[in-house]
């Protein structure tokens, strides 16, 4: 068991690092690499989530301090996304998960195929710069509360926060460049994550000690990959990310 216990703390270094450089919690990628170290299945699915909140928060911090961070995304975010992903967290025993993980995965691969070979950060990051209190497009308040309560009832139902769907729907919805939809997206996880810890804890999926493990693999690793976000090129960044989302969503698709 000592092992496992070894492979919880790396797995902490590398979804940190991860979720830093690609704004994300990084409990999607969490999951598989704790179920491949033998532990059981919600287990391995939810004890990753509260040790997102530290990770996210650190590398957060990064992204605030350059000046990132858009306040009005985050608090529809949070105000809406709150009550979906405790409803989504509930629905877990309830909801099948194949036909969700079907879904996801396609959209996430999507996503990351038009990262990959269709960026767009640089026009994006253009008609930002028209707009210093932040970029607003037509029907704004919809797309912001549509994108909001779907990502927070599927990061309820997967038990996660939902920061793999949270960039590429800022990006693409709410037409926000890539570095400001990262930094939003780790300060909404970093809230998100908490009443779905909650309700996981209280449905008994948490293992502390494997949660503790992970955020203190992460917590380090998180702010390494934030500075080097901050740092690179938009257009670089673009395709990195666009390559990590195409391995999750093949990933997603494997898994059923």
């Amino acid at each position: 068991m000592t092992l496992h216990y070894v492979g919880a703390l790396l797995t902490g270094g590398v979804i940190g690092f991860l979720g830093g450089l690609f704004g994300k919690g990084g409990s999607a990628v969490a999951t598989p690499l704790l179920s491949l170290l033998g532990f059981p299945g919600f287990v391995a699915v939810a004890s990753p989530l509260p040790a997102t909140v530290p990770s996210t928060l650190v590398a957060s911090a990064e992204y605030w301090r350059s000046r990132l961070l858009d306040w009005e995304i985050f608090w529809w975010s949070v105000g809406v996304g709150t009550p979906a992903i405790i409803a989504g967290s509930f629905l877990s025993h309830a909801v099948g998960a194949r036909p969700l993980l079907i879904i996801t995965g396609i959209l996430v691969l999507g996503f990351g195929i038009q990262f990959l070979f269709f960026p767009r950060d640089l026009s994006l990051a253009k008609a930002a710069a028209d707009y210093p209190e932040g970029r607003r497009p037509s029907y704004w308040r919809i797309r912001m509360i549509t994108v909001a309560t779907l990502v927070g009832l599927i990061s309820g139902l997967l038990a996660n926060a939902g920061g793999f769907l949270l960039v590429p729907t800022y990006t693409e919805f709410l037409q926000q460049p890539m570095k400001k939809a990262f930094a939003c997206s780790l300060a909404v996880s970093s809230v998100l994550a908490i009443p779905g810890t909650i309700v996981h804890a209280w449905l008994g999926h948490i293992s502390w000690i494997v949660a503790s493990l992970v955020a203190a693999g992460a917590i380090p690793f998180s702010h390494l990959g934030a500075r080097l976000a901050i740092k690179t090129r938009a257009v670089k960044l673009e395709r990195w990310y666009g390559l990590a989302l195409t391995g999750l969503g093949i990933f997603f698709l494997f898994q059923v």
